[in-house]
């Protein structure tokens, strides 16, 4: 049976750094290798994630793409004034939506110049904008994303202020817009939101959004928490966090499969 890991990266040592990189691994992580953590952990396809000290040259992940087209599917980085024709070359490989990783930036202006076009390119495309920035932010962040057509998925839980959890104003607000059915949730990255928060946020996530809406990602290789946990103990979190498996076939399968395969052509 299908099951989607939805938050992934590869890559290898020796690849051009982005400019602003704060961070450069010291090891390969393969496609090859990934393959290896999906088949130990009964997992058959996965969605590679851009990693943000790649920047905007997607060609390792894309190389990925192309040698294993019926397994992976793909997230891009890349410069919202890119032209329509790029973006169709990257959706023919099998990109099927955009990263934004806004930490440590500004918020970008999506009411200007070249946003809204580039955003109206997506959305024809039926790509999604998947955001990872602090929680505080989706108050500012959502309103227009939503305006423009494009469907939003928000990383790591949304990434609630460790010190509020739940509490988070932006998290509520996150929450809010599970009834416009256009946003989706990826439970992944607990190690990054500080101790607690899926016990606490899961209910939150189940009642706002359903199921139907929340996918979830192993952000295998765990870039800077490698030391502390690995692909076999993030997998099992997903069972406390979800424990019937009904249930869970929804996370690993229908939502995911919905989101990133079945696109409007």
């Amino acid at each position: 049976m299908t099951a989607i890991d939805a938050h992934a990266h590869v890559f290898k040592r020796g690849l051009p750094l982005a400019a602003n990189s704060r961070y450069a691994p010291d090891y390969d992580a393969t496609p090859e290798d990934y393959i290896r953590n999906l088949e130990a952990n009964g997992i058959t396809n996965g969605v590679l994630v851009q990693p943000s000290f790649l920047g905007t040259d997607n060609s390792y992940m894309l190389e990925a793409l192309r040698r294993y087209p019926d397994r992976f599917r793909g997230i891009a980085v890349v410069q919202p004034d890119i032209q329509q024709d790029a973006l169709r070359e990257l959706a023919a490989a099998g990109v099927v939506g955009i990263r934004l990783n806004l930490i440590g930036g500004q918020n970008p202006r999506f009411d200007a110049d070249p946003w809204p076009m580039f955003l109206k390119h997506l959305a024809d495309l039926d790509w999604q904008v998947e955001i990872q920035a602090e929680a505080r932010r989706w108050p500012e962040l959502l309103p227009l994303l939503l305006k423009s057509g494009v469907k939003v998925v928000a990383d790591h839980f949304g990434k609630p202020d460790p010190k509020l959890g739940i509490d988070d104003l932006g998290f509520r607000q996150l929450l809010a817009a599970g009834n416009t059915g256009r946003v989706w949730v990826k439970i992944s990255g607990s190690y990054r939101n500080g101790a607690g928060l899926p016990a606490a946020a899961m209910p939150l996530l189940r009642e706002s959004f359903g199921l139907d809406h929340l996918v979830w990602g192993s952000d295998w290789p765990n870039t800077q928490f490698e030391a502390t946990t690995g692909y076999s103990q993030v997998r099992g979190e997903l069972d406390v966090w979800v424990p019937d498996p009904g249930d869970r076939r929804v996370v690993l399968d229908a939502a995911p499969r919905r989101l990133f395969w079945m696109m409007r052509r």
